[in-house]
């Protein structure tokens, strides 16, 4: 069971708050203070590490090594960010990472139109509507995000990358998803190898929302586009981050049959396992992982885990803010424990109800 956080200068719960969810062994992290397309340097590397094992928890999992948009681009600048991002690769594997998770949307990542929807029992979440996104100029959801953010930095919504915006859409004009395809397996060719050798998993994460928004193509949205993902390069090294909350936001993706085809595969290197509610095509909230009136069956999906044997990092991912907290979007403290603990306890019954309870995430 693991837990995202985003380190002591970003991130203001602390970890002696995460080592008191029960059963939370594991911090997802990264290096925050390096440009996307640098090398992470070893000694930024192992003071995180350091800090997270003083605090008596595992940093095996990494999220995110970003992926520099002139690789997505195809440019030709793209073959120096690939050797920088090999080099750190090996510099996480000689930390004991085990697992990276990387996307490969172009421009923006995850995408909402409001991050504080109040929902009816007077928690708010992270919520999307195509409607008005159709209705938005990219730079003005920007600032929107901006505003909305609480004075944090949104992972993924970066100042500096996203100031060239209009520049950057410009650059994707001409990309269209068979070429997003090709650039992803030329990425994929040149770190795979420097992942097998140095004993890493690559988990590439589903697009969030798992569409098109603002023209911009997407790829990693589907069970056929996830099979084609890891067929790209067939190595073990070359696998998934599945989330149920990006995936599902599409009612024509079964998740629980997903990630337990992936999983019974052995490409299924990270789980995020979260709850939406989908309110008609195109719009969800985040929502309570069990919630009455929601959208994802919690129970099916962590069965189908359970029974394919998975073994790697799963967390709650993102989460409502509840109890008044103030925190960074979606990355509060209290829901995600309420979800990890939720999380565990179906995990603990499904093991009870097949005789075997000795099995843990």
């Amino acid at each position: 069971m693991s837990f995202r956080w985003y380190g002591n200068k970003l991130d203001k719960i602390p970890l002696r708050y995460i080592r008191q969810i029960p059963g939370m062994k594991n911090v997802v992290s990264a290096i925050y203070h390096i440009p996307v397309g640098k090398v992470w340097p070893y000694e930024d590397i192992l003071e995180l590490k350091n800090e997270i094992e003083a605090a008596g928890l595992m940093f095996k999992t990494v999220e995110s090594v970003n992926v520099h948009e002139d690789i997505k681009l195809g440019l030709p600048t793209r073959d120096r960010y690939i050797e920088n991002y090999c080099l750190t690769l090996k510099n996480l594997a000689k930390a004991g990472v085990e697992v990276v998770c990387y996307n490969f949307m172009p421009v923006f990542d995850w995408t909402r139109t409001e991050l504080a929807k109040t929902l009816p029992d007077g928690s708010t979440a992270l919520f999307y509507d195509e409607k008005v996104i159709k209705d938005l100029e990219p730079t003005k959801l920007v600032e929107d995000m901006e505003k909305g953010s609480n004075g944090f930095e949104l992972p993924g919504w970066e100042k500096g990358r996203l100031a060239a915006i209009k520049k950057l859409f410009d650059l994707y004009q001409d990309i269209n998803e068979e070429k997003l395809f090709a650039n992803l397996k030329y990425f994929l060719e040149g770190i795979i190898p420097t992942a097998e050798e140095c004993g890493i998993k690559m988990a590439i994460h589903p697009d969030d929302p798992p569409w098109s928004v603002f023209g911009l193509p997407r790829i990693v949205t589907s069970k056929a586009n996830l099979e084609r993902v890891v067929k790209l390069v067939d190595s073990p090294a070359n696998g998934l981050a599945l989330c149920s909350g990006s995936l599902g936001a599409n009612p024509n993706n079964n998740v629980p049959e997903i990630f337990g085809h992936f999983a019974k595969m052995g490409r299924l290197h990270f789980a995020h396992v979260r709850n939406i509610k989908i309110y008609e095509p195109g719009v969800f909230s985040e929502t309570a992982h069990k919630a009455d009136d929601s959208s994802l069956d919690m129970y099916a999906i962590m069965k189908a885990l359970y029974e394919a044997g998975f073994t790697g990092p799963l967390r709650p991912d993102h989460g409502r803010m509840i109890w008044d907290e103030v925190g960074m979007p979606g990355y509060g403290l209290y829901d995600r424990a309420l979800g990890a603990v939720y999380l565990y306890g179906l995990w603990d019954s499904i093991a009870r109800c097949t005789k075997d309870a000795g099995t843990s995430v």
